[in-house]
């Protein structure tokens, strides 16, 4: 039996961050601190949810948090064989959603971007998967019932959030957040990563 080849695939990397904890509790303080200075936030996608504006990345926890997640983002260019010595990895804005008990997030994608990312400060249990969405218009617009879904025939897959993990995929792919039914706090930092050519 032959395998199929898995060509035009949407990879997610999804990984658990080593040695996490005071990093994680810096940039909480740091995001509830931003959350006492501005309680109303914005308003993107966040229904009901704490929407921070962008972080100062220049401040020192934000700095912190980066140099935790940098060797993750490396592998994943590493694994897109994206030119990195021609072209300048950076990420472009960053920002934290805080969601309590009833909140969530509606379905979106994040332009202008090549990779963005969730990344779970905290993440009580049933606080929201993060719903992932077939990007391709042919399957969603016709396709055969299925038996039960799987990696082939799935439109729609999900992550369950866990503290100190990171979950990256490409900027284009539709995503949403469930609801929180906890009665805790679900704190994500979603960020978007861009590569420049050098010189331009």
């Amino acid at each position: 039996m032959t395998n199929p080849n898995l060509f035009f695939s949407t990879p997610v990397w999804v990984s658990k961050l080593e040695n996490y904890e005071n990093t994680n509790e810096k940039i909480y303080k740091y995001i509830k601190d931003l959350q006492k200075k501005d309680s109303d936030g914005i308003t993107r996608s966040n229904i009901k949810g704490w929407h921070s504006k962008d972080f100062d990345l220049k401040n020192e926890a934000p700095q912190e948090f980066i140099n935790l997640i940098s060797p993750n983002i490396k592998n994943v260019l590493n694994d897109m064989n994206w030119d990195s010595n021609s072209q300048i990895t950076k990420i472009t804005s960053m920002w934290a959603i805080v969601n309590r008990g009833g909140a969530a997030n509606a379905r979106h994608h994040h332009g202008n971007s090549a990779i963005s990312a969730a990344y779970y400060v905290r993440a009580p249990k049933n606080c929201g998967d993060i719903v992932f969405y077939d990007p391709r218009p042919a399957p969603v617009f016709s396709h055969p019932k299925s038996d039960k879904p799987n990696s082939l025939n799935a439109m729609v897959n999900s992550v369950t959030p866990v503290e100190g993990a990171l979950v990256l995929f490409p900027s284009y792919l539709d995503h949403s957040v469930n609801q929180n039914l906890s009665d805790e706090e679900r704190i994500v930092i979603s960020f978007n990563i861009n590569l420049h050519l050098k010189n331009s």
